[in-house]
């Protein structure tokens, strides 16, 4: 009996092992994929191309409200990737579910296809997912995960360090500038896609 009890506790143990390695790759996948669409989406907002400028006529939306998505997106990406910052995140996680799932029921007002509001609700379904695996550091105080009654957080020393900054503000460079590079490509293509829809004339 004991020894049942014993290799159960082991297996417990053994899927809390796989699940703790599995998890920070899962939310730094979701992450990185949110962030990087909050950069790409700032830059297109804010130097405003057509696909934008035809969303925004299609949807009824004033043209400023280009400029208002684009600052807002940026600083949600910045929030999301920088270490600390808790509550700032819990904000900016609140902001990508309203931005999305507003995307996904406008376009379903007007009766759009799925290729027009499935791709804001894959990134509102990888945000969630982004904020639910969000490791105890990245979460305020009263929703850190206590497993075994200890909070699992890493020291303010760590939080503190300039690599902690230097690495994630370098990968939020990076991907603006991915985006500004291949807006060009990005612009033509997005242009035909609107052209399809009948959005743009041809």
């Amino acid at each position: 009996m004991q020894t049942q009890m014993t290799s159960g506790h082991a297996g417990d143990e053994e899927r809390a092992g796989g699940w703790s390695r599995i998890r920070p790759v899962a939310f730094w996948s979701a992450t990185i994929v949110v962030v990087f669409e909050l950069a790409a989406g700032s830059v297109w907002n804010l130097l405003t191309i057509e696909w934008i400028e035809a969303q925004l006529r299609h949807l009824g939306f004033p043209h400023f409200f280009a400029y208002v998505l684009g600052v807002w997106q940026a600083l949600a990406a910045v929030a999301i990737i920088a270490p600390r910052l808790p509550l700032l995140k819990e904000w900016a996680y609140a902001g990508c579910l309203f931005l999305w799932s507003g995307a996904v029921a406008s376009h379903l007002n007007y009766g759009d296809p799925i290729e027009t509001w499935g791709v804001p609700l894959t990134f509102g379904i990888l945000a969630v997912t982004s904020w639910l695996l969000r490791p105890a550091d990245r979460r305020i105080p009263e929703t850190r995960l206590r497993p075994n009654g200890s909070p699992r957080t890493r020291s303010r020393a760590w939080e503190s360090r300039p690599r902690a900054w230097a690495v994630p503000m370098a990968l939020l460079v990076a991907m603006f500038a991915v985006s500004v590079l291949t807006l060009p490509v990005v612009e033509a293509s997005m242009l035909e896609f609107a052209v399809e829809l009948g959005w743009v004339e041809a």
